[in-house]
């Protein structure tokens, strides 16, 4: 497409690993050589070239008395006529051979090498010259060679059959460690299978049950007439609300009728009749049975991945057990099931639910192919009714979730709209106010907002570069936290001007975010490639420093209080546990190895953009993605999309359901439900 420009965004600092020199801590030497290697170190100062400094080869003397190299000492006279060590005037016609000079300099080579030179090279020099020896000396040295060898020999092979002994050894017992394991993974496989089975049978049997009284309701025509008559009384009930609201409240506070009805779009998988861009099968014309073999699909195809978590979820909770000595008695849920077995259903059950992004509604702002559209930021607000976007525009858009899924794309608007003096980084919604708002620009000030009155509330300005992040305490709503490229973390409160705190690190800060249980702890996403996680009462060092990944650690997020979720350059993201300090999964799929593309999280899924113009849905016990969803260009035409042009520059889940909202480098926004 012949002049659309690449759109560009901002690029995730990075820094260069550069190893500094260490200082050596030995101490100088202060022990003098030897008496005869000073006279040999003297001796050998004297037989030096005075043109290359090294020890003179085909040594030739002057008619002044100087010894020098000959290709040394030709190669200068051809510049000059002098001696290089008088300035006597000389010529080739002056240059003698040395040979009382070139004798000493073979003998103190040779005597050189026999210093250095082991016996047995000396021994073979020795021979090799002619040395005289009779049959029978050579003949006594034959065979305490002979007898040298055998001892050698018979050493080396002992030496070998320890090693491999020591191999089967160590074989045989991890073999032995492995067949235990898979002794006892049998042994929980069996149990599963007969607590599954066993909870099968109650529910055919609940099912028998169940049908026989749900005849008799269809066939009851009082039943019948009951459902139109409650349908009509929700309706009029809704009708009457949406008339009693007042148009501010509309605009700034969705309904609680408009809520129910986003929520019911969100969680049900025929949401719009819109077309999927992504380009998957439609599943919604599925029957149960179709539906059902569906998700054995998605099993098989991520069958290693699931088999690794449902292992590791039943070992960690025998060993728990087995610690508490409850192995005889171990805890039972009240399905029947070991609380690993309920564990992996509902990581079985929540990941194959689901196998593609549906579209719900497409919101597009500015024009098209220009590069101050890139939305660096989209977040909802504390009940998810309002969401705002921010980026190069200098803007901040504030909109009504329920008018954006409701109503045609064409007529949306924002119910709010602020003006920045700079292009904006981040947005983060107070979890208690829910009119504040606080942001990050590309000039260091992190500004507190109140969508209600459209201005400022404050104005913080102490750091010195971009600032890339800003994030609200989800438990103290007057405190915030941002990072800067001037490598500062900085702790606000709505209450003063100045900070509160400050923390230099050692490189650019791209991303900070609280503990959503903790007022005092957070993550801080460093370019240096590093998670720092700091207890804010003890800012001397942190408290776990976390390593692993190989680029910018450009967005953290947290899944619960222990779970965090990063996002890197180096085209991964990772699950740790910042409670036990270690890493729990790295998940691979996306292409991310410049841009800051957007992270997400909620209690069981991760969300992030790639550079590729995609949208990635990673459930946190699989390592690769469970559904993605491809923008294409306005024209809708795929195949002329160039796919490096645009990347997905944003993203955010809606609280813990199915739905999220996605930006990317066009200025597009689209809402997509996770379905079937």
């Amino acid at each position: 497409m012949g002049g659309i420009t690449t759109s560009i965004g901002a690029l995730v600092p990075s820094v260069k690993s550069e190893l500094p020199e260490e200082p050596s801590t030995a101490p100088p030497s202060t022990s003098t050589p030897p008496e005869d290697d000073r006279g040999a170190l003297d001796a050998e100062k004297d037989v030096l070239c005075p043109i290359c400094m090294q020890i003179i080869k085909d040594a030739f003397l002057t008619a002044c008395g100087h010894s020098f190299c000959y290709m040394c000492i030709v190669t200068h006279l051809q510049n000059k006529n002098d001696c290089p060590c008088c300035s006597h005037f000389l010529t080739k016609t002056h240059l003698y051979p040395n040979f009382l000079l070139n004798k000493l300099l073979a003998k103190t080579s040779a005597r050189q090498i026999a210093k250095t030179s082991t016996p047995l090279e000396q021994l073979r020099q020795a021979l090799e010259q002619g040395c005289e020896a009779s049959v029978k000396e050579l003949e006594s040295l034959l065979h305490i060679i002979v007898e040298k060898k055998k001892k050698m020999e018979q050493e080396e092979a002992e030496t070998n059959m320890q090693i491999l002994l020591d191999f089967l050894v160590f074989l045989k017992k991890k073999k032995l460690d492995e067949l235990n394991e898979i002794q006892s993974d049998l042994q929980y496989i069996k149990q599963d299978i007969h607590a599954v089975e066993k909870r099968r049978i109650e529910l055919y049997h609940r099912r028998d049950r169940y049908a026989p009284k749900m005849r008799m309701l269809s066939n009851d025509p009082h039943s019948k007439s009951l459902w139109p008559s409650l349908m009509d009384k929700h309706r009029d009930t809704t009708t009457v609300s949406r008339a009693t609201t007042a148009p501010d409240q509309v605009r700034l506070s969705s309904s609680v009728s408009k809520s129910q009805k986003v929520d019911l779009r969100s969680s049900a998988s025929p949401l719009t009749p819109w077309k999927d861009a992504s380009g998957a099968s439609d599943n919604q014309n599925l029957t149960p049975s179709g539906l059902a073999l569906a998700r054995k699909r998605r099993v098989h195809a991520q069958f290693n991945e699931l088999q690794d978590c449902y292992l590791q979820k039943r070992r960690y909770w025998s060993k728990l057990h087995s610690t508490q000595q409850e192995r005889d008695s171990p805890g039972v849920t009240r399905e029947g099931y070991t609380e690993g077995l309920e564990d992996f259903q509902s990581v079985l059950s929540t990941f194959t639910r689901y196998s593609r992004l549906q579209v719900v509604a497409e919101l597009r702002q500015g024009d098209l192919f220009h590069s101050a559209n890139i939305v660096s930021s989209i977040e909802f607000d504390r009940d998810d009714e309002l969401f705002a976007t921010a980026g190069v525009s200098r803007r901040i858009k504030v909109f009504e979730f329920s008018s954006v899924v409701n109503e045609p794309a064409d007529v949306q608007c924002p119910v709010a709209e602020m003006m920045t003096r700079s292009k904006l980084s981040c947005l983060s919604w107070n979890k208690y106010t829910k009119s504040h708002i606080a942001s990050s620009d590309y000039e260091g000030i992190v500004t507190v907002w109140d969508v209600t009155t459209r201005q400022s509330v404050m104005e913080y300005e102490e750091h010195e570069k971009r600032a890339w992040s800003v994030d609200f305490s989800p438990t103290e709503p007057s405190m915030l936290v941002s990072g800067s490229d001037d490598c500062k973390v900085k702790v606000w409160c709505t209450k003063q001007e100045a900070s509160a705190l400050n923390i230099d690190m050692k490189a650019n800060i791209c991303s900070v975010k609280y503990n959503p249980g903790s007022s005092v702890h957070i993550a801080v996403g460093s370019a240096d490639h590093n998670i720092y996680y700091y207890d804010l009462r003890n800012i001397s060092q942190p408290l776990h420093t976390l390593g692993g990944h190989r680029k910018a650690v450009s967005y953290v997020k947290f899944l619960s209080n222990n779970e965090l979720g990063s996002a890197s350059t180096d085209n991964t993201l990772r699950l740790w546990d910042v409670k036990e300090n270690v890493p729990l999964r790295i998940f691979r799929g996306h292409a991310n190895e410049k841009n800051f593309v957007g992270l997400s999280v909620n209690s069981e899924y991760l969300a992030c953009g790639s550079e590729t113009n995609e949208v990635y849905a990673y459930h946190k016990a699989i390592s690769r993605p469970a559904a993605w969803h491809r923008f294409v260009n306005s024209g809708g035409d795929e195949a002329e999309e160039e796919p490096v042009s645009y990347f997905i520059s944003a993203v955010c889940w809606k609280s813990d359901s199915p739905t999220m909202l996605t930006a990317n480098s066009q200025g597009t926004i689209k809402v997509l439900v996770l379905a079937p």
